[in-house]
């Protein structure tokens, strides 16, 4: 009987262990209000919140795996190099970490926390971009040249290598199109889009090498809008590329420089429901808000570690609730930004 007991008690309490960890948003709220344009201008943007990871909440599962396995100190999942994140439609979240070469994935319907990191024979090593389709799928691009797919609970679906015939060279920036159901990859080395089915099946490309309508110098993200416009950073032509869902050039606008309005080092972009463009830039520390024909706004940010202040950001997404979310690379965290009032006309 007490052989029996000592086998399964560590069985039953892993089990407990795992039914009653829960996790939440690790997070910092500002003591004052934070808005851009300044006070006593009516704000476009106000800062939120900073998420820094995630952390297993205190409860019986926390105070029996202290019993059980001693005090866990670093119970916090924190970010290390986040560098793009996205939401689904039920609200959980993905962020590509860089430097932990993982993706976190909370869901916060069941307050559930994974980590994924590939398998062993295919690590994740270059995580750099993150989607949700509107099945919850999560695709992760590995710049080292693979896709990932991911099922609404985490499990691995398929790892990625190529589209149709042609190797992913470096797969970067990722959209999703509800619309026409497929997922748009950016591959910065071939200064190609494709565009996939859900079971990764190429559709069709668009792109080329070149300064024209419709060519790219190296790309890297891609935001998909509410009107269905896709909108690109074309990193080295400084510049911002727009086209319709079938790759169809829209316009573009941006120049190099190093000024208000100039571009440096643009990164991730995202589009409100207003037709405001919000684009980071690295060397900028900050990020500029362009209306739909390319003239300058409004910058948010400057460099720092303070509450609305930036290191380094790259990715940037906004979600269904008019939340802008900044990817503040260096300093290891994510800033949440409310949009709170019309200030561009999309039309």
């Amino acid at each position: 009987m007490a052989r029996r007991v000592r086998t399964w008690l560590p069985v039953v309490l892993v089990a407990t262990l795992a039914c009653a960890t829960r996790w939440t948003p690790r997070t910092s709220e500002p003591s004052i209000v934070l808005q851009w344009p300044y006070q006593p201008n009516r704000a476009k943007v106000t800062y939120v919140r900073s998420l820094m990871g995630f952390s297993r909440q205190k409860g019986s599962g926390a105070a029996l795996k202290s019993v059980v396995f001693g005090s866990d100190a670093k119970s916090a999942d924190l970010f290390a190099l986040p560098v793009a994140v996205a939401t689904g439609a039920d609200g959980r979240m993905a962020v590509a970490d860089l430097g932990l070469r993982c993706v976190h994935l909370y869901i916060p319907q069941a307050s559930r926390y994974i980590r994924l990191a590939g398998t062993k024979e295919e690590p994740l090593l270059s995580p750099v971009a993150v989607a949700f389709d509107d099945a919850l799928r999560l695709y992760a691009a590995d710049s080292a040249g693979r896709l990932y797919a991911y099922s609404p609970d985490g499990r691995l679906l398929r790892v990625q290598r190529s589209v149709g015939t042609q190797a992913l060279q470096r797969p970067t920036g990722l959209a999703y199109s509800p619309a026409k159901k497929v997922l748009y990859v950016v591959d910065t080395l071939a200064n190609q889009i494709h565009a996939l089915d859900p079971d990764g099946n190429l559709v069709f490309s668009f792109g080329s090498r070149g300064q024209e309508p419709g060519q790219f110098n190296f790309p890297t993200h891609i935001f998909r809008s509410g009107s269905g416009e896709l909108y690109v950073t074309d990193a080295l032509n400084f510049r911002i590329d727009i086209f319709d869902e079938s790759g169809k050039p829209l316009g573009s606008f941006g120049h190099h420089g190093d000024g208000s309005g100039d571009m440096a080092m643009p990164k991730g972009l995202a589009v409100d429901r207003d037709g405001a463009i919000y684009v980071a830039d690295s060397l900028f520390d900050n990020v500029q808000l362009f209306d739909r024909q390319g003239q300058f706004l409004l910058t948010v940010g400057r460099r720092g570690t303070e509450p609305g202040e930036l290191w380094l950001p790259s990715g940037v997404f906004i979600n269904d609730n008019d939340e802008l979310y900044v990817c503040d690379t260096y300093n290891g965290r994510i800033q949440v930004f409310r949009i709170t009032e019309r200030y561009a006309n999309g039309a």
